[in-house]
This record gives C-alpha cells, structure tokens and sequence, in this order.
C-alpha cells in the first residue's frame, strides 16, 4: 500500500473521529498531552533540560562564551539557536545539511525569545563594543511525535531559567561568588493548533499534522502580549480562527508556566 493510500485512510479516520467531537488518542479538541520536564540533564552545558510531549521527546542546551557583539547592536549580548532533526527521530529527516523545517523552527524560537525581551542582553555586555556573553541554544529532537515547535518552546525556556553564566571559568566578574544566574525578565511559550476543515486543534500529534490544511503557532508572554506568530499550510485562516486560536494559546500558556515553569 502506498503512501498517498494510506494518507488517505488516516485522513477518512481521523475525520469521522472529528465528526464525533474525538481525537485518534481520546482526547478533547484543545488538550494537550501529557508533558514531562527534567532539568539539569548535561553536566557540562550551562543550562539544559529535557521534555517529553506525547511521544515527541527532545533536548535542549546552553552554552555560555565571551565574544565579540554584533557591530549594530555593541552592548548587546548574542542569542545563536541551533536546532537538529536527528535520523532516529523520523523516517523522513536525514544527515546532512539543516533541514527547511529545522531553521524555521530555530527561527521561530529565537524570534520569541528576542522579541519577548526574556534575555536582559544588556546584561550580558562585558566590555562595550567589544566583548559580551554569547548564548548558543541547541536543541536536540530525538523523536517526532508531533508539535516540535510547542515542546522545544518549553525545554529551551526550561534550560534558559536554569542557566549559569561561567564567569568563574573564564575570569570575568566577580570571582569571589557563584556563577550568576541569566537575567530572565519574560517567559515565553508557543502553542501550537492546526485546522482539519474547520476544527481547530491543540498540540496536534504526527499523523494530525501531516493531514491539516493550516498549522499557527503563536508565542505569548507572561503578561499576554506576543512575540512571534509563525503559519505554515496551503490554505487560509479567517480573522475569527485566529483570534480564537490567539485566545486559546493566551490560556495554555498561562496553565504551562504556572505548572512548569518559574523565574
């Protein structure tokens, strides 16, 4: 049985589920599945943490090295996201060069980290215009269940709130003290729904995704305001769609950070 065949068997199931008000693993239309965060998982990254969303499982890390700031931005400090679709987490993703998908995804994370301002990057400057602290996000996924982009939200977040920066290790600051945390001064999260028809879903699993017409991912911040709105798909969402999907990820967030995540 070919691909397109049994694409469209999954794509009859999962509508007559649909129709039903049920999702293929039984639950509501805006549920997410069950999440799991470990923290502190690599010993020699500054910051790192692990999630398990379902059955997608991934791992984010932190390093932390002087160097030099860009020549617009001198007295800022520098976010570099990086993000692997590993061969073993999916038939479809292979060795070599970053995936389309891939540098969107470490696109969209970066955005919603800078534009939500969670990084206090003047912070990070040590000399202006010289030398400042560079922060090199890297995202591991080691199995695609589905909805990437909502789990690597949560883990990078996770692993930022928990990163040192090594003064100690490279002699700058106060080297009488501990290794000072990173100024976090926002929590952003992404949520993620995609339309089947005209039924919106949340956390949508693999075989949800590849049958949607349309797939919006919006990053919101712990005061509701947002920072990165990402849409893929062929067809188009109405004005009502997208604000009942911004509504929808305003909510999900919220419960994410109150459960999950702390400054």
């Amino acid at each position: 049985m070919n691909d397109d065949v049994m694409n469209q068997l999954k794509k009859d199931y999962l509508y007559k589920l649909m129709l039903e008000n049920k999702r293929a693993d039984g639950r509501n239309f805006e549920e997410y599945r069950e999440i799991e965060i470990q923290t502190d998982i690599i010993d020699k990254a500054e910051g790192s943490a692990s999630i398990k969303l379902g059955n997608t499982y991934l791992v984010a890390g932190i390093k932390i090295q002087p160097g030099e700031p860009f020549p617009d931005t001198p007295d800022d400090g520098v976010i570099i996201t990086n993000i692997e679709l590993l061969p073993m987490a999916s038939p479809i993703f292979e060795a070599g060069p970053p995936r389309e998908d891939a540098v969107e995804l470490a696109r969209v994370i970066d955005r919603g980290i800078r534009e939500s301002k969670a990084i206090d990057l003047k912070q990070l400057c040590i000399t202006p215009g010289e030398k400042v602290w560079i922060i090199f996000i890297d995202i591991h996924v080691l199995n695609d269940g589905g909805n990437i982009m909502d789990a690597a939200s949560l883990a990078t977040t996770a692993a930022l709130l928990k990163t040192k920066i090594p003064e100690k290790q490279y002699q700058l600051g106060n080297n009488n003290n501990d290794d000072k945390r990173l100024p976090i001064r926002n929590i952003p999260i992404a949520t993620t729904a995609t339309t089947l028809e005209n039924t919106i879903i949340l956390d949508p699993t693999n075989d949800e995704e590849q049958i949607a017409g349309t797939k919006l991912t919006i990053i919101t911040n712990t005061n509701n305001t947002i920072s990165a709105i990402q849409k893929s798909g062929r067809e188009p969402l109405t004005p009502t769609q997208i604000q009942h999907i911004t509504t929808l990820a305003k909510e999900q967030s919220q419960k994410l950070r109150e459960k999950f995540l702390e400054v």
